[in-house]
């Protein structure tokens, strides 16, 4: 069961060491990087958790919804069969209950990984139970004051729900309770058109429940190039998804057992009949509860922790990583955030949080995926940019799995090979974005791309196309120079006979 790894019933909390090295508030991705690597480098380290451990990403996030998303391509692939020369499935049949527990069984096996057991197996001393600062160097849980001579938190985050009249009393869902669902929703309201809300908005409406996705902005993923967000609007429209931009939910009440959610748009007001409601809004730092003003560490409740570069809070004792002081609140991330912090706070390193490179995807089909500095970024930081941009349909394997959506562009600075960043719109963008995050973390410039050979057929030949791009117009631009010289020089010959 997942309980045995994640929150064992007869768990006993261990012997209170003296003094630890490092005290971990959070067993999420960031809390056990940070207390894995702190154990291999020797030290004593105590991991407290106040609920699950593997945190969002295993048991409410990318686990369960990667899981789910999934099936519901498999799903749309039957439907879509006839596109690639197959026949149609016939009396496909949706079985939600089916699709839930596989999830639920993926997410038991990957718990094993981390589980209690091997964590304490690595010499970590876990503790379960609510924790708070009672000194600027003690940590209070279940009882136990454990003092210490560096502390991490590393809490993350939860789903940011913000006030709205008759919500609480109609009920709602949240990524924190949506993959306990064991019926499939006939009707949908998604709020929100971040990732999270357009991942989940596409996989039911291809699990077949009418979902209606509300955004107050005027495109989905809003931080995105325009041109991908149109692309994620177009994909879930022809999915069936009910699309409602520039749209606001502004109350909700019951009817029965039906939920009503009134929508205003452009001055216009509506109403929407479903029978759950998820939201998808955003996510807020877990900092509450912690008497972090008693350990002197500063922070908000909206931005979270504050950090400098190094990972440091106000208390030079006390480090931070992952989602509770990060704008950028994915799993690697806080992952290579707690790997910096342990580095610096243990071994006096001097890594930075600003020198990670760090990419990103939303996992809705096509993916959309990022690295590095957009357009508008660099502009604002005056930095000129040259663009190399590859379509999908102009590459020979997107074209024969029928994935033509999308494209690759990868910008450089102007007159020079440096890669400032890429985005990627993709079937696979999320496998193929981490080419060029290697290639930006390395200091490998696109000219140097346009030298790997790569197998062929293969999509991420769309990176190296682009670098081709580059290459010629480099090539180009050098034998126009060479040109005019020599035209020059030919012309200077020609009047010198002349004379």
């Amino acid at each position: 069961m997942l309980l045995d790894n994640v929150l064992p019933p007869t768990w006993h909390n261990p012997t209170n060491a003296s003094k630890y090295n490092l005290v971990v508030l959070g067993a999420g991705p960031a809390g056990i990087t940070a207390a894995r690597q702190a154990a291999a480098l020797g030290a004593k380290v105590a991991l407290i958790e106040r609920k699950f451990i593997g945190g969002v990403s295993l048991n409410v996030g990318c686990v369960p919804s990667k899981a789910i998303i999934r099936t519901a391509r498999l799903y749309a692939e039957m439907g879509a069969a006839k596109i690639l020369g197959a026949q149609v499935p016939a009396d496909v049949v949706v079985d939600f209950q089916a699709i839930m527990e596989r999830m639920r069984r993926l997410r038991t096996r990957l718990s094993q990984a981390d589980s209690a057991q091997r964590l304490s197996e690595a010499g970590i001393d876990v503790y379960f139970g609510e924790a708070s600062f009672t000194t600027p160097n003690t940590v209070e849980v279940a009882g136990e004051t454990l003092r210490f001579r560096k502390a991490l938190v590393a809490t993350g985050a939860r789903a940011l729900v913000q006030p709205l009249p008759g919500l609480d009393a109609a009920g709602f869902l949240t990524n924190e309770n949506v993959f306990n669902l064991t019926e499939r929703p006939r009707r949908l309201l998604v709020m929100g058109g971040g990732p999270l809300g357009c991942e989940l908005a596409q996989a039911f409406c291809r699990f077949g429940s009418h979902v209606i996705i509300v955004q107050n902005d005027p495109m989905f993923l809003p931080k995105e190039e325009r041109d991908a967000a149109h692309i994620l609007s177009d994909a879930l429209a022809r999915d069936g998804v009910d699309v409602r931009l520039n749209t606001a939910v502004v109350g909700v009440r019951l009817d029965g057992t039906e939920k009503v959610a009134e929508l205003v748009s452009a001055g216009e007001k509506s109403s929407v009949h479903v029978d759950e409601i998820l939201v998808a809004t955003g996510r807020t730092p877990n900092v509450e509860n912690l008497n972090l003003e008693v350990a002197n560490v500063q922070f908000n409740t909206k931005n979270g922790i504050l950090v400098n570069d190094f990972l440091q809070t106000s208390n030079r004792k006390i480090y931070a990583a992952g989602d509770v002081c990060m704008e950028h609140k994915f799993t690697h991330a806080a992952e290579a955030s707690a790997g910096a912090a342990v580095t610096n706070a243990l071994v006096f390193g001097r890594r930075r949080l600003s020198k990670l490179q760090i990419p990103w995807c939303t996992y809705t089909d096509p993916e959309i995926a990022h690295v590095g500095l957009y357009v508008a970024e660099a502009r604002a930081l005056g930095i000129p940019v040259t663009t190399y941009t590859i379509l999908m349909h102009d590459v020979d394997r997107a074209v024969t799995d029928g994935e033509e959506d999308g494209f690759v562009k990868i910008h450089v600075r102007q007159g020079t090979d440096r890669i400032l960043g890429a985005s990627v719109v993709a079937r696979h963008a999320g496998e193929m974005i981490d080419g060029v995050s290697l290639a930006i973390t390395s200091g490998i410039g696109l000219q140097a791309l346009a030298k790997v050979i790569h197998t062929y057929p293969t999509q991420t030949a769309a990176i190296k196309m682009a670098a081709d791009a580059f290459d010629r117009a480099r090539r180009s631009s050098l034998l126009k120079f060479l040109s005019r010289g020599w035209l020059r020089l030919q012309r200077r010959i020609g009047y010198g006979g002349r004379r």
